[in-house]
């Protein structure tokens, strides 16, 4: 795979995320009743989903943007928390969103998600809650998924919209992906599924995957 599809597709990701948070800091609280369920069953299933995973040691937030999840992943005295992201811009506007206290708990780096600058094996597990709601591309999809395998030494934790359907696009822009395939390129990069949550059950949309590296 050339190197200029995944910066293409980066980009794209980091102008598409940079608008919406945008949009998303102008309101003082979620817009809409099942929005701010969502945002809410989202916090508590991080918390299942860090439990699933065997409460990571050393975790990775993978293209972190603001760092929304920051607090949830703090919330273990002990856990020491890297975050990286594309963008620098983004980065540094994290910076202004957390508590100084906080950001003593943070070390952010700016990464590609398709090369990442770390070793294999380097962390207990990767947290990605943004990335895979805008990439379009199966095949980019699956050399994120085998990138991941590279550096997580045990799982993944990987917010994802999956659905019946070929994969699309839905009403909030998020690219929804067949369910069948996201599976299956889970096994391909070397992952076995350990569990998976529906933010909202009874709805084809979003899930949280907690998959395991194999041996």
């Amino acid at each position: 795979m050339s190197s200029q599809l995944p910066s293409t597709t980066e980009l794209e990701f980091a102008e598409r995320y940079d608008r919406e948070h945008a949009r998303v800091c102008r309101q003082v609280r979620p817009q809409g009743l099942a929005r701010r369920l969502a945002v809410w069953r989202e916090k508590c299933l991080v918390r299942r989903a860090l439990k699933v995973a065997g409460e990571p040691g050393l975790v990775l937030d993978l293209a972190c943007g603001a760092g929304r999840f920051w607090p949830v992943l703090a919330e273990h005295e002990n856990r020491v928390i890297l975050a990286a992201d594309p963008s620098q811009g983004m980065l540094d506007h994290a910076q202004t969103h957390h508590s100084a206290h906080l950001l003593t708990r943070i070390k952010t780096f700016k990464s590609s998600v398709f090369s990442i600058d770390m070793s294999e094996n380097a962390v207990d597990s990767i947290f990605c809650m943004q990335l895979f709601h805008h990439v379009h591309d199966s095949a980019h999809r699956l050399a994120i998924l085998r990138e991941f395998h590279r550096v997580s030494r045990d799982t993944l934790i990987l917010s994802v919209c999956v659905g019946r359907s070929a994969t699309h696009l839905d009403r909030t822009q998020r690219v929804v992906v067949n369910k069948t395939e996201l599976e299956t390129q889970f096994m391909q990069a070397g992952f076995s599924p350990l569990k998976q949550y529906d933010v909202l059950p009874g709805c084809e949309r979003g899930s949280i995957y907690i998959v395991r590296k194999g041996t």
